[in-house]
């Protein structure tokens, strides 16, 4: 399938009631959250990013209408599936990562939000869910961040449903504050982990060996069927598993530093990691999940905001200890000594040129993952005073990846 929609197939707005017009997309709930087997429905994410790119309402209808038919994979949506539990406030936790009954999960949890009030919903919920933050490869957690981003009370409430529903958790259980891992800030110490995996590869092949062919202890290595047909959720859910001493050392910083100049050192230690592979569309999530971290850690109080933070630093390197290819540490303190402190002239024809040219790039995309990436990394770029490697990350846009053989080899989950 093209992954580009040109120009001329965009509609313009017929009349002025935008909000409205995008808030009917985003309340549809006709289908269901995922489609061939495990692969997420991105489609509202491309609504709230679309929107935040300021594309007209005629644009993000039309975006919708085909990503329904035909997504880039080459599917259409699913439709609405009956659910198999009633979910109640007593089994909801028991749907953990069961893949069941998302129909039911929206439905209590409206219900909470109702009784409630969303505040109240995710301080009592989010302390379980969000070890699971990986869970759909990090669709779920975007699914509900952008949701409250944009502020659609249907597209809050699917997050959360989603995130119960493809929950694999992290092991928080398993953090440790060490100072195995050095450095004082987000990049230095991103750095220091890559530097030595390098000191013993032979050992860190093995370990990614291991997880990526499920060869860890039995009891580490349940998890639901669907995840092995993905190969890239399997892998990741196996590396959270099994764990890394790396990986579960929490450095001094993400216990002492505000939690302001955290997040701020997270977004930019991932743009320096999108940027190590210009258009990597696993390491892209980190930029896309991030974002939506933030969001949820926003309305928690701060004590459950610092477990957002180090549920996100943990999940990371688990997602990039999981392909056993991590980038070379030299490459992200080059790229660190490029781009530290680099701010652009907001007001230079150029730099306002080369905004737009992304922008209509962007929106004019099938492959909603490009849009989502601009819309971030200007909110980012606007925020930090205008920091150009958030710039550079938004010009490297990314590709549909191929299905792995496994889709074809294993029959994908069709259940409730």
């Amino acid at each position: 399938m093209n992954t580009v929609i040109s120009a001329s197939e965009r509609t313009a707005d017929v009349c002025q009631n935008r909000r409205e017009r995008i808030d009917a997309l985003l309340a549809d709930a006709s289908h269901h959250i995922e489609f061939n087997g495990h692969l997420s429905n991105h489609n509202k994410h491309a609504v709230v990013a679309l929107a935040g790119l300021n594309a007209s309402a005629g644009r993000i209808e039309e975006y919708y209408r085909q990503y329904v038919q035909e997504t880039t994979y080459g599917y259409g949506l699913e439709p609405k599936r009956p659910s198999r539990v009633a979910v109640t406030h007593e089994n909801c936790l028991s749907l953990l990562g069961q893949r069941t009954s998302f129909s039911s999960l929206c439905e209590f949890f409206d219900g909470e939000i109702a009784r409630h009030g969303l505040r109240a919903v995710l301080v009592e919920w989010m302390p379980a869910l969000m070890p699971g933050w990986v869970g759909a490869f990090t669709h779920a957690t975007i699914h509900l961040g952008w949701g409250l981003d944009y502020g659609h009370p249907r597209m809050i409430t699917e997050g959360l449903a989603y995130m119960v529903f493809s929950w694999v958790s992290c092991h928080p259980q398993r953090q440790r504050v060490s100072d195995q891992v050095s450095g004082n800030n987000a990049i230095e110490s991103l750095i220091a982990v890559a530097d030595m995996l390098e000191q013993d590869p032979v050992a860190f092949q093995a370990w990614a060996a291991r997880v990526q062919n499920g060869q860890i202890a039995p009891k580490k290595a349940q998890c639901h069927p669907e995840l092995k047909r993905s190969g890239l959720q399997y892998r990741i859910a196996m590396a959270l598993a099994e764990g890394h001493p790396l990986m579960d050392a929490v450095p001094g910083w993400l216990v002492s530093e505000p939690l302001e100049d955290i997040w701020l050192q997270l977004h930019y230690c991932v743009a320096i990691i999108y940027l190590a592979r210009p258009g990597d569309f696993v390491n892209l999530h980190l930029i896309t999940s991030l974002h939506a971290m933030e969001e949820i850690a926003a309305r928690l109080p701060q004590t459950q905001s610092r477990s957002v933070v180090r549920c996100f630093w943990q999940g990371m390197l688990g997602v990039l200890f999981s392909g056993g290819d991590i980038p070379a540490s030299a490459t992200f303190a080059d790229l660190h000594v490029r781009w530290q402190g680099v701010t652009d002239n907001a007001d230079a024809p150029d730099i306002h040129a080369n905004w737009q040219t992304v922008i209509d790039a962007a929106i004019a995309e099938a492959e909603e993952h490009n849009p989502k990436l601009v819309y971030v990394a200007q909110k980012l770029w606007q925020r930090t005073g205008y920091q150009s490697v958030y710039r550079a990350a938004a010009n490297c846009f990314t590709t549909t990846p191929e299905l792995p053989p496994s889709f074809d080899e294993l029959e994908a989950d069709r259940g409730m």
